[in-house]
């Protein structure tokens, strides 16, 4: 609408036409506010700002969920004139959410406010879950009313909705619009006024009295676009806000409501990019948080892999189902969010980690724990069918729910309330699922189910528990069950390979594994030695398993989380949490020892190789090393032991050794081990002492295959044992190698590539 015939009572307007920058004009009273946001600030990463985006006209201000909020100084006109209630107010916006919050203490995702619910005063207009909204006042006489969206008026995820809030204090009554038309409304006293929220700021993204987690994160923070947000002191009528709505459509869209397109909206990670310790050849989350990835699958051409994911901020929080797709395990592409928390009775708490396998008609579903705390116990499996069987799209990014949950965990079956992380897979006889658990009074437990149709299942009783008196560190409850096949070991034997996390108390939340076969009949497993073996000797930076038979190759699969190792502080600053692992082949080797290496496809990132030797003395190859440099290589490198006790290699030195990681073998102890005593000078970063593991290498050379990736880590140490491990050096020349040891060893061979981003 014109100043001239619409803007009667307008007190202040946010247009968002900046298109970039750190400010934005409210242009009634010409005041310019900043707009804050942690790339203001960017700590590990090139400046960025707060990202700006195509609005319903001109731009629109992209809020990123956890640190985008305007706050705008509050004047007398803007109050209804010095102490005066006002006695009407409207409020009008273009909005397009990317994420709902989960209504943490059922308070609301402001859009904009200036309230204090206690004192009952001022007003909020804001988002709750699952895309419900409601706009609420605080009335003189100290009455607080709510008007809510009804039913299937909720404003929906990555599309604009122009929102409406109509107080119209002398007629008595509260109205709400959404697209122009009326969809609430509720009475109130005639003559009623807003009671003045003073000393409150008015915020826009953020909501006064918002929720803290862990200390450092605000939630109940706006996610996704703004654009045209007007405040006025006059109450609009149903024609005046019909008409604003029709204008915008008319004036830039052809009539039609505008679109939003996916890439205008998505999360973004170019600006983490230059983030100097973030990986650029792990997998990640386009930004903010993850864990565990989980459910690969192979399909039409292409490998997908989901994860554990909070799309609002770099913090464990409402988590959905990401979701990356790629054609050969290394170079990912980001998709829209494949599962996520609705308004129904079968998971509208949470998408919680799962697995993938394919229908009767070869077509790949998704098993997952579905999080509803309003059940007992608020976890149950539950499935979800891909559209290619409608649309054929290869990249499968639709997914439906199937409307109840398969699998409900019932007393008597494993430990009640811990029920969760179903592994399925598919024979010719059917189809079987472990689902994480422990035994009352006793120790984790997979449990174990059969179905013949994918939907009804019978619960068989417990997979394999082990003895938690003789390995406490197992734990009450496991994780992540993963069982695959490892084929025949010399005699014949079918040999298969149990991967569990324990959790709760006592337990070692690492990854163990045991190799053992499979009694099909009672569907059992019978491990080949009770005692439980490491993958990683790394302290908790190789977690959250899941695995896969890639029907393309035959080979098992491994996938990780690589846990951060940093503080919710710096989580925050850095915008990001956690990444993938390198993605795993695991085998029996001849000697009925489980084989790990990472895949070969990562060959595909090598760069320019900076290094090749053979035969050198620990000074001549210090000598050749000067010359490398590097945040981001492959290193492969097999010494000779000769007198040393301990033999290694330091990464990410400075010239000056003030800061350096030093991986290293223990011979006389048989440890592969890492030392992060002088790994940062940085005070917040946790990164420190001496961690590792048992690796027996009786008569061999060590041979290490380590992969260097920013803040990652990643040490193979001869096929058998990894080393996972994180390092935030503080220096930006903390990027030099040298050979290491306590005696005179022989350098066999030295090969070094630069690596290459798959973003």
């Amino acid at each position: 609408m014109s100043r001239m015939n619409g803007d009667q009572g307008l007190m202040m307007h946010w247009a968002f036409d900046e298109g970039s920058g750190v400010s934005t004009l409210e242009s009634v009273s010409q005041v310019r506010d900043e707009i804050q946001s942690v790339f203001n600030q960017a700590a590990f990463t090139e400046w960025s700002g707060p990202q700006w985006r195509q609005g319903v006209s001109g731009s629109g201000l992209l809020f990123d969920g956890y640190s985008t909020a305007i706050v705008h100084p509050v004047h007398e006109e803007e109050t209804g004139g010095g102490h005066n209630p006002l006695s009407a107010l409207s409020i009008g916006v273009w909005v397009a959410p990317r994420s709902y919050d989960l209504g943490h203490e059922g308070k609301l995702t402001a859009i904009v406010n200036r309230h204090n619910m206690k004192r009952k005063q001022g007003y909020l207009l804001g988002l709750f879950r699952h895309g419900s909204w409601s706009f609420q006042v605080g009335l003189e006489g100290g009455e607080w009313k709510e008007l809510w969206s009804p039913d299937g008026y909720e404003l929906p995820k990555n599309e604009w909705s122009y929102v409406n809030a109509v107080f119209d204090g002398n007629g008595g009554e509260l109205k709400l619009y959404l697209n122009g038309s009326e969809i609430a409304s509720t009475d109130l006293p005639r003559g009623s006024s807003i009671a003045e929220a003073s000393g409150t700021e008015l915020l826009i993204g953020k909501n006064n009295h918002s929720s803290l987690l862990a200390g450092v994160f605000s939630l109940q923070m706006f996610s996704g676009i703004l654009d045209e947000l007007k405040i006025y002191n006059r109450a609009l009528s149903a024609e005046e806000v019909a008409a604003s709505y029709w204008q915008v459509l008319d004036s830039g869209h052809g009539g039609a409501r505008p679109q939003v397109p996916y890439e205008e909206i998505r999360l973004d990670r170019t600006p983490l990019l230059s983030d100097r310790h973030r990986p650029q050849y792990h997998v990640s989350p386009p930004a903010h948080w993850m864990n565990e990835p989980h459910a690969p699958v192979y399909f039409d051409g292409q490998y997908h892999l989901f994860y554990q994911h909070n799309p609002l901020g770099p913090f464990f929080y409402h988590i959905h189902w990401g979701h990356w797709v790629s054609k050969d395990l290394v170079h990912w592409r980001d998709l829209p969010v494949a599962l996520a928390p609705d308004k129904d009775q079968l998971a509208p708490d949470g998408i919680w980690s799962g697995s993938a396998t394919y229908d009767a008609d070869g077509l790949p579903v998704l098993f997952f724990t579905a999080g509803n705390d309003s059940a007992s116990p608020n976890q149950s499996v539950a499935l979800a069918r891909s559209t290619y069987a409608q649309d054929g799209d290869p990249d499968l990014v639709q997914w439906i729910k199937h409307p109840e949950p398969l699998i409900v965990q019932k007393k008597g079956m494993g430990a009640f309330g811990d029920f969760r992380d179903p592994f399925v897979w598919k024979d010719e006889d059917g189809w079987y699922a472990l689902v994480g658990s422990g035994i009352e009074g006793g120790g984790g437990a997979a449990l174990a189910f059969e179905s013949q149709d994918m939907l009804n299942w019978t619960y068989k009783g417990s997979f394999f528990e082990a003895d938690i008196q003789q390995f406490p560190y197992l734990g009450p409850i496991w994780e992540l069950p993963v069982f695959l096949p490892l084929g025949s070991d010399k005699q014949g034997v079918s040999k298969y390979l149990l991967l569990v996390s324990p959790v709760g108390k006592g337990a070692d939340v690492e990854v163990y594994y045991w190799i053992g076969q499979l009694d099909k009949h009672n569907l059992s497993f019978l491990p080949d030695q009770e005692e439980p073996q490491l993958i990683d000797v790394g302290d908790f930076h190789f977690t959250g398993p899941s695995g896969m038979v890639d029907p393309k190759t035959g080979r098992n699969i491994i996938f990780t989380i690589a846990q951060g190792d940093r503080t919710s502080e710096l989580e925050y600053q850095a915008g990001w949490a956690h990444n993938g692992g390198l993605p795993l082949s695991v085998y029996l080797r001849e000697d009925g020892r489980l084989g790990i290496e990472p895949v070969q496809e990562l060959q595909s990132l090598r760069g320019e190789k900076r290094l090749s030797f053979r035969d050198k003395s620990l000074a001549e190859a210090n000598d050749l090393l000067k010359a490398v440099q590097g945040d981001m290589l492959e290193i492969q490198l097999e010494l000779e032991r000769g007198s040393a006790r301990q033999l290694g290699i330091k990464v990410r030195c400075t010239p000056d050794g003030e800061e350096e990681t030093l991986l290293y073998y223990d011979f006389n102890e048989a440890m592969l081990l890492v030392d992060r005593t002088k790994t940062t000078l940085h005070p917040g970063e946790r990164c420190r002492g001496v961690q590792g593991g048992k690796l027996e290498l009786p008569g061999e050379n060590l041979k290490l295959h380590i992969y260097l990736d920013r803040s990652m880590v990643e040490a193979y140490a001869n096929g058998l044992k990894s080393l996972t491990t994180r390092v935030y050096p503080s220096r930006k020349d903390a990027l030099g190698l040298e050979i290491w040891g306590d005696g005179e060893p022989l350098i066999k061979s030295m090969e070094i590539w630069n690596m290459q981003s798959i973003w």
